[in-house]
């Protein structure tokens, strides 16, 4: 599953095109060779990651948190039975499977490689939780939240055959609960760092083992800002070594990717790297920067002194992007990969 340094390039979800056909026409033309998995694009409405998601709840407006959070008042008891709470659909599996046919179609036309899968990215429940429901009822939702993601988690499975398939899990607001700057930490989770790793794993069982998984880690992309920059890479090691070894007695884990910060040149950032228990999971690193192709050299290089193999991306999805920051990307990363 391992890919030379640089040779292969990971696209984690959204990208700002208009459409889903646009989107595998401009990957596959300027990667023909480059990609083992493509995603979507996650068009309209899907392209801000999960506040689309907060119209699930929007029959209990009373559960659902202002988009300006505020800590100031307790909003009382849960004002619905939980067993009463019946969510709209989640709407991943209609994407997927919509967008399943676009594949297919534009695989048959030449357009997309055989053997390049069909990748769907999925938020863990706590990123839609965080944004959707009020912190105070977040405990109570989360199960019935969980359930109906799954369900459509099943249906894509259902629906799409399995050498097709690659689902990949987004963990984002887990790592502002653990670097501490969402303030105060889910009341909720108890031993947050083991409570965190669990709910992924259990996520990562509802994958078959016959469909690729991944996961991407990631610092958070509002306004094109981390919540926090990571003072090296220890924490996303520490936290994949726990996933892909809870994941890998049931399965192989098939790529992983973390976050690289634009000023991180430096191999000290790196230097935990030689820690991740890496073994034949693919590993992506996010050190594509727009405008930057000198820069990403560099990241590539002090990567490489650490860890012998792995793939270029950007470190979070391109959905908040302008075209003149996507054609940069694009083309820097076509520029590297074509230097391998």
């Amino acid at each position: 599953m391992t890919s030379p340094s640089g040779k292969n390039v990971h696209f984690v979800g959204s990208i700002c095109l208009p459409d889903t056909p646009t989107v595998y026409r401009t990957l596959n033309t300027t990667f023909p060779t480059q990609l083992k998995r493509i995603p979507d694009g996650e068009p309209g409405n899907r392209g801000n990651f999960v506040l689309w998601q907060r119209s699930v709840f929007y029959r209990y407006p009373s559960l659902v948190r202002s988009l300006y959070f505020s800590l100031a008042k307790d909003p009382g008891p849960i004002p619905i039975s939980p067993e009463k709470i019946q969510l709209m659909p989640v709407g991943y599996d209609d994407a997927a499977i919509d967008s399943y046919a676009t594949f297919c179609r534009l695989r048959d036309g030449g357009v997309i490689p055989k053997g390049v899968k069909f990748q769907v990215s999925l938020p863990t429940p706590i990123n839609v939780l965080h944004v959707a429901i009020e912190p105070a009822y977040q405990e109570a939702v989360e199960p019935i939240y969980t359930k109906a993601l799954l369900k459509a988690v099943r249906r894509i499975q259902d629906e799409i055959p399995a050498e097709d398939l690659a689902l990949q899990w987004d963990v984002a607001v887990e790592f502002a609960f653990l670097e501490g700057v969402v303030l105060p930490p889910p009341h909720w989770i108890m031993a947050l760092k083991d409570s965190i790793v669990n709910r992924v794993l259990e996520l990562a069982d509802a994958i078959d083992p016959s469909v690729e998984i991944g996961f991407h880690f990631c610092y958070g992309d509002l306004g094109h800002q981390h919540f926090t920059q990571p003072k090296d890479m220890s924490l996303l090691v520490d936290v994949a070594n726990r996933v892909l070894t809870g994941t890998r007695r049931r399965r192989p884990v098939n790529w992983i990717h973390m976050p690289v910060p634009k000023d991180r040149i430096d191999r000290g950032y790196f230097e935990p790297l030689k820690n991740l228990e890496k073994n034949d999971t693919e590993l992506y690193l996010g050190v594509l920067h727009q405008d930057d192709l000198e820069g990403t050299k560099l990241r590539i290089k002090s990567a490489s002194e650490v860890v012998a193999d792995f793939g270029i991306a950007t470190e979070c999805g391109l959905g908040r992007a302008d075209a003149r920051e996507l054609e940069s990307v694009l083309e820097i990363a076509k520029k590297i990969t074509e230097e391998m």
